[in-house]
């Protein structure tokens, strides 16, 4: 992290150069005492005669001001004293997560230790760093990541757990106020603030991992905000920040878009990794296919799971799906985006090319990703 600092630089002007530009402006003003040269020179250089100095010659004060305060609108204070009670309340609650991979945030869930965070601040490590907003630390283990949802829970043996509110996110309109509270950078409990800027948001994972029903906010993300908590002015958890929109033309992150996971997906998929280890209702459309994009248009289905979806519906190794409900298929993230909005039990009609060179339409029936 680097920062910019704008050097200050000290100017001096002699003392005759100070008189000669305020004799200089005092002659820009028309006062007839100052245009007589002689009259000028006599009260002020001849030492010889006494009088009063001409009122133009005189430097103004340089005696310092102070700005008047300003008085604060009462609704206004209010916005300020609830966003500071609410960060009191809720930083408690927030960790950060250190791997050998890197550093993330976190959120405590339950009074029994476990930690709600993202799958890739998991990643694929076994050990974990687990650090409370009081400095104390503490070792973590796993108990089970859902990469499809983003969504990773870690245990953690440790006293007197402050356990975060978790909110309904169906109730999230855009405009809502919203703080995003993590460990950016590895800075413990730094706040961002925004609004949510959209819902029902469907976006893809660096990994083409694509994640429905998410919540768009202004609140900036930044690294190490991930898995932290994104919470509404009662201090109920609505979010966990996942990822930063991505500006194609100018690399780097787009500043004021911000993604995070619905608290409500996150704790259907919490509730069943702490219950089993495993996610068994998903609420996620599945195919029962690997892709590849080893084709110049469509989605190569290069593996079938044997028994899923795809096979029953006759989808074979060598297919490629040009189309899904009439709407184009140009790649396999494409085809992940479109069924990742559709839920298990729905019936899409697939365009194939296949590999005898012959168009076929298939009937499938979206089947539950499994856990």
């Amino acid at each position: 992290m680097s920062s910019n600092r704008a050097g200050a630089t000290t100017r001096r002007l002699a003392p005759f150069l100070a008189i000669g530009f305020v004799v200089m402006l005092a002659t820009g003003c028309s006062s007839a005492s100052v245009t007589n040269g002689s009259t000028a020179a006599g009260a002020v250089g001849g030492g010889k005669t006494a009088g009063t100095v001409p009122v133009a010659l005189i430097a103004p004060s340089t005696a310092p001001t102070t700005a008047p305060a300003i008085a604060v609108n009462g609704g206004a204070l209010a916005l300020q004293d609830q966003q500071v009670a609410v960060i009191a309340a809720v930083k408690a609650s927030v960790v950060q997560i250190e791997t050998s991979q890197g550093l993330g945030s976190g959120i405590v869930y339950d009074s029994n230790g476990d930690v709600v965070t993202n799958s890739h601040v998991v990643g694929s490590a076994t050990t974990f760093t687990v650090t409370l907003s009081n400095g104390k630390a503490y070792p973590g283990t796993l108990v089970g990541s859902y990469v499809p949802d983003d969504i990773a829970v870690i245990h953690i043996s440790a006293p007197g757990l402050t356990v975060a509110s978790f909110g309904d996110s169906s109730t999230l309109a855009v405009g809502d106020f919203v703080l995003a509270i993590g460990n950016p950078l590895g800075l413990a409990s730094s706040v961002t603030e925004g609004i949510v800027s959209a819902l029902s948001r469907q976006v893809s994972e660096p990994n083409g991992n694509a994640l429905p029903d998410v919540i768009q906010t202004s609140a900036a993300i930044n690294p190490g905000n991930s898995g932290g908590a994104l919470v509404d002015l009662s201090g109920q958890v609505v979010g966990i920040p996942t990822l930063a929109a991505a500006d194609p033309q100018l690399g780097g992150s787009a500043p004021g878009i911000g993604f995070a996971i619905s608290s409500n997906r996150a704790r259907t998929i919490a509730d069943q990794l702490i219950a089993s280890g495993k996610v068994t209702n998903s609420g996620r459309a599945y195919l029962g296919v690997q892709l590849s994009d080893r084709v110049s248009s469509g989605a190569l289905v290069y593996s079938v799971v044997p028994g899923g979806p795809a096979a029953q519906a006759g989808l074979v190794a060598g297919d490629v799906i040009t189309a899904i409900d009439g709407t184009s298929v140009p790649d396999s993230s494409t085809l992940i985006e479109i069924v990742a909005a559709h839920k298990p039990g729905d019936v899409v009609a697939l365009s194939v090319q296949q590999q005898a060179g012959t168009k076929a339409t298939i009937s499938l029936t979206l089947g539950q990703a499994p856990g």
